[in-house]
């Protein structure tokens, strides 16, 4: 019984790790067959290995890309909307913001549906430089129509980034390892905020230097940095194990054979059916909805932290760095709920605590006790959603069967989810300060939304999972390798294919 790949886009990766499956299913055997010991590979030290040549320069770019989207908010603050002369009656600076979103939304899908089809190792740097290029654009706006213009084509370039990583990161990890990775890689976005208000702050400092104002700078600078790293990037990362050079044989036979031990009986062909499966699974909607609830609330953090901080009754410099504080702790929390996520092996209860912190955070902030209180909300706030975003991401990516339909189940769920940021950028008008009621009751709103719908995805799974078991249980037999290669389009859908709770 063998694979056929004619009709089929598919990278050597792919074609690789079905020879191996194949010759397995050809001699009767299941992919554990593979006489790990005989290779004398240290799984463990094999996935730190992996994790040095992935996760940190996987983070890096992800800390630009956060810093990128989000400088925009630093660059307010030090007279962006005062110089272009932006109509608040008219919410230019929330348009402005908003455009982003929109683009960002509309181009993720595609963008997975091309890496996929490509190489993550060309696809990623290349839409960096693009965004770069635009990112230095900005810094020469001269108002409204240019500043909108140069947001919404940042959104179109930098669209593929986090779908992109977060569907790369699942062909290298098993998935109970995922969660940790992704809050890694997602931790930089809690790095963005605090480094990216330090940044600002001295970058600030430039004002005046060759004529341009110290926001101007922002913009020029970072996006320099962006493209530096996004040349770099074409000489340091990777495609997928099975063409690693880092990797050697017996490493790579390795990693291959962990894979298969969580994508058995799924098939990793390039084929519009499971773009369709995709689209039309109820649990892939539910799940963005999730992630729409948590993004809403970390757009609004990242985008006006700084002006929370301000209007706390601190200068416009000691706001920046006021508002960093938050963020150090978030990244904490970010890191330890990812790791303890993997550790229990589940999602759901991660989910719900996390939300629950996030909803007092925005409770106390609605209750306006003081200033000292407030300041205090905008920790629980951090540390309640920022954790989400990888959890909700992981869990997402596991209850997907093959990966071009994780692949694009992942782009969805990150869509949706970023139409939080359009909602974001217009919650939080100046006119509502210093007590923003209309921003704290939304995101409170969105909170308590993370944790409906991840009690809804629980028991789903649960009950799921007991009736698969239950109708394994009455089979004569397992489940043999020629029957899950016969059934492997049905994906997720197959009785041997276990929900994340």
């Amino acid at each position: 019984m063998t694979a056929d790949f004619k009709d089929d886009k598919v990278h050597s990766h792919h074609k690789e790790h079905f020879e191996i499956v194949t010759k397995d299913v050809n001699n009767d055997a299941s992919s554990e067959s593979i006489d790990l010991e005989a290779l004398d590979v240290d799984e463990k030290r094999l996935i730190r290995k992996i994790d040095y040549h992935l996760v940190p320069w996987l983070a890096f770019l992800y800390l630009l890309s956060f810093l990128d989207r989000s400088n925009i908010g630093n660059a307010n603050i030090f007279g962006l909307s005062k110089h272009l002369n932006l109509n608040e009656d008219k919410f230019e600076y929330g348009l402005a913001l908003a455009i982003f979103f929109v683009f960002y939304v509309l181009f993720e899908v595609p963008s997975n549906m091309v890496m996929k089809a490509w190489r993550p190792s060309m696809w990623i740097p290349t839409i960096m430089v693009a965004w770069g290029l635009v990112m230095i654009g900005m810094g020469f706006v001269s108002n409204f129509t240019s500043l909108f213009v140069t947001r919404l084509l940042l959104g179109m370039t930098e669209a593929g980034l986090f779908p992109g990583v977060s569907f790369y990161l699942t062909q290298w990890y098993r998935k109970y390892e995922i969660s940790w990775r992704i809050s890694l890689f997602f931790s930089a976005a809690t790095a963005a905020g605090a480094f990216g208000g330090l940044l600002a702050r001295l970058i600030n400092l430039m004002d005046g230097v060759a004529g341009l104002h110290g926001w101007q700078w922002i913009f020029i600078l970072e996006g320099i940095l962006t493209v530096i790293a996004a040349i770099a990037s074409f000489f340091i990362m990777y495609d997928y194990p099975g063409t690693a050079k880092f990797l050697s044989e017996p490493e790579r036979a390795v990693v291959i054979n962990r894979l298969y031990l969580d994508n058995d009986g799924c098939s990793h062909n390039f084929k519009m059916k499971f773009v369709w499966d995709a689209f039309t699974d109820w649990k892939v909607w539910c799940t963005a909805i999730m992630f729409h609830g948590s993004l809403c609330p970390v757009y609004t953090f990242s985008l006006f932290a700084p002006t929370l901080t301000k209007n706390l009754g601190y200068t416009a410099a000691k706001a920046q760095l006021m508002s960093v504080p938050p963020y150090v702790v978030a990244a904490v929390v970010t890191l330890s709920a990812g790791w303890i996520s993997d550790r229990i092996k589940k999602r759901g209860i991660i989910v719900i605590v996390c939300s629950a912190i996030g909803a007092l955070g925005y409770g106390l902030l609605l209750a306006h006790v003081n200033h000292a209180v407030d300041y205090f909300a905008l920790f629980l706030a951090a540390s309640g959603m920022y954790p989400l975003i990888p959890v909700i991401v992981a869990w997402g990516a596991n209850n997907c069967g093959g990966s071009l339909k994780k692949g694009v189940a992942t782009a969805i769920i990150v869509s949706i989810g970023n139409c939080g940021g359009i909602v974001s950028s217009f919650i939080y008008p100046s006119r509502d300060a210093p007590r923003f009621k209309t921003g704290h009751t939304v995101c409170l709103i969105y909170c308590l939304i993370c944790i409906l719908t991840a009690v809804i995805m629980w028991i789903y799974c649960v009950q799921a999972n007991k009736k698969r078991a239950a109708r394994n249980a009455e089979r004569t037999h397992e489940w043999t390798a020629e029957e899950k290669l016969h059934l492997e389009d049905r994906g997720d859908h197959n009785d041997w294919f276990v929900y994340t709770l």
